[in-house]
């Protein structure tokens, strides 16, 4: 079968306008602007309106993005929405925004991998356009992550915020577009981050409610010696599938979850500061929304240039990863 070459033609991100700055969680929690920078480089991070849920963020991106790509919500093919925070169980965060874009002919659905959700679903979406199963497709990561933070947990709510990125996929020239994904998941882990109540497990229910269950749990130092090596390895194998030496990485997009591990990669990675988009101190930990909203700000920034070698990566709970390279 011969494979079409598949690449990213518009990118759309939207952030919430409230702001929540380390001088507010201050005075929420037992902790203070200079800790929180010194061990996580984060200084605000959005937080969604109370009239706000992950498909209306998901709308805003989806629109930009859309008009980038220069097509119209009617030319999609298929609607892929990464979150762990979606408006409700079902219908699918997904379903929702084909209905509120108008994208008639898409199909939709939601994709669960935590941190790694939109690396995951540009590989499912790559895919399917390269066997020409379809021709163009939304990949979207957004979340409301303020909605599953205890703001009484002072290791866990400095972290989160709000917001959503977008990407179309489509066909591109050849010797552009993605040259390798990697995925990779370690259930052994899936306690160390995780939201234990309001599923089948353990339904809600006021005891639930009381013991604070529906909030994200995290397990810091395990989740941060996890991330400091799964980084580096994930880019590596990527870089590895796609034949090339990573002194050829223009530009660096990580998953934004904390400085220090970002630095980590970098360091594993022989890359400065220059060749890493670093956006953190302003959003925070967007989940499955931090790749595509770095992104479609590097795009912003003119940091992006044709025939860049972009490489995507990220982890998140599952314990999940993803890493790809692209020909930009």
């Amino acid at each position: 079968m011969q494979l079409h070459p598949v690449g990213i033609i518009g990118t759309g991100k939207y952030v919430p306008e409230r702001i929540l700055t380390n001088k507010d969680l201050e005075q929420m929690v037992e902790t203070n602007d200079e800790w929180i920078v010194t061990r996580t480089g984060m200084r605000e991070r959005r937080i969604a309106a109370p009239d706000q849920a992950t498909s209306d963020l998901a709308l805003h991106a989806s629109k930009k993005a859309l008009e980038a790509a220069g097509i119209s919500a009617e030319e999609l093919d298929l609607i892929i929405v990464a979150t762990i925070t979606p408006d409700m169980f079902f219908p699918s965060t997904a379903c929702l925004l084909q209905e509120k874009l108008g994208a008639k002919k898409a199909a939709a659905f939601d994709l669960s991998a935590a941190c790694s959700g939109f690396i995951y679903g540009l590989a499912t979406a790559s895919n399917m356009i390269a066997t020409g199963m379809y021709k163009h497709v939304l990949v979207v990561g957004a979340e409301c992550l303020s909605r599953i933070t205890d703001y009484t947990d002072r290791n866990t709510c400095i972290l989160f915020g709000d917001g959503a990125g977008a990407v179309v996929l489509g066909q591109v020239a050849e010797g552009r577009g993605f040259r390798s994904f990697e995925l990779g998941a370690d259930g052994a882990g899936g306690e160390l981050l995780k939201v234990c109540a309001g599923g089948s497990r353990t339904p809600s229910s006021p005891e639930s409610i009381e013991n604070k269950q529906h909030y994200i749990y995290m397990a810091g130092n395990e989740v941060y010696k996890f991330a400091v090596r799964i980084m580096g390895n994930a880019a590596e194998e990527a870089l590895r599938k796609a034949g090339l030496d990573k002194s050829k990485i223009d530009l660096l997009i990580p998953h934004q979850a904390n400085i220090r591990i970002i630095q980590s990669a970098l360091n594993r990675l022989d890359l400065s500061e220059e060749k890493c988009m670093i956006n953190l101190d302003k959003y925070g930990n967007v989940s499955a929304a931090s790749i595509p909203i770095a992104l479609a700000e590097a795009v912003e920034q003119n940091r992006v240039k044709e025939g860049d070698h972009l490489v995507l990566v990220g982890f998140g709970g599952g314990l999940t990863w993803g890493a790809s390279v692209l020909v930009w």
